[in-house]
């Protein structure tokens, strides 16, 4: 049990350092589409008009914000959870809900990043291109599969935190 303790550390060292960087860049593309729209904005009272697929750029961008922003929320358990009916069971019992439940979701996120990165590479292979400004997207849904990935890594590494502890909350 030593080792499987000490590679969770490590392994809870690696998901900190994933969800703390992909929630910086989540931040970037926030401070990113609010400067679009308020440029948007102010450009639309002159005679230059607005900017061209505005719409289309903050959708693309609030796509890769969430999924960004996922694995660092989970990890701050920023989540909703609702454990009114749990608090009634025994530790033993919590603590194969809790396991039961991470795993469940980890597999969750992994069958979403496998299939929305299956469908980027569709978009890769057919050429397709964004409606307003018939620009290549897929990177931006390659993306969210690497958000939906990385939620899952944080998932398992947390379902390894909850098998190897002593005692649970």
């Amino acid at each position: 049990m030593n080792f499987i303790a000490a590679l969770t550390r490590r392994l809870d060292i690696v998901s900190r350092a994933v969800s703390n960087f992909l929630a910086v860049l989540a931040g970037v593309v926030l401070v990113g589409m609010m400067l679009l729209a308020c440029t948007n904005m102010v450009l639309r009272a002159t005679p230059y008009g607005s900017v061209k697929g505005t719409v289309e750029l903050v959708g693309f961008c609030g796509a890769v914000l969430t999924a960004f922003a996922l694995a660092y929320s989970q990890r701050m358990k920023g989540h909703t959870f609702v454990g009114i009916l749990s608090r009634r069971f025994p530790r033993p019992v919590r603590k194969g809900m809790e396991a039961f439940q991470q795993l469940v979701s980890c597999g969750f996120f992994i069958w979403c990043g496998v299939e929305t990165s299956a469908w980027a590479s569709s978009l890769v292979r057919t050429g397709e291109l964004s409606e307003t400004l018939h620009m290549v997207y897929h990177p931006f849904v390659f993306a969210a599969a690497l958000g939906c990935l990385s939620m899952a890594f944080v998932l398992f590494v947390d379902f390894l935190k909850t098998m190897v502890s002593e005692d649970i909350a």
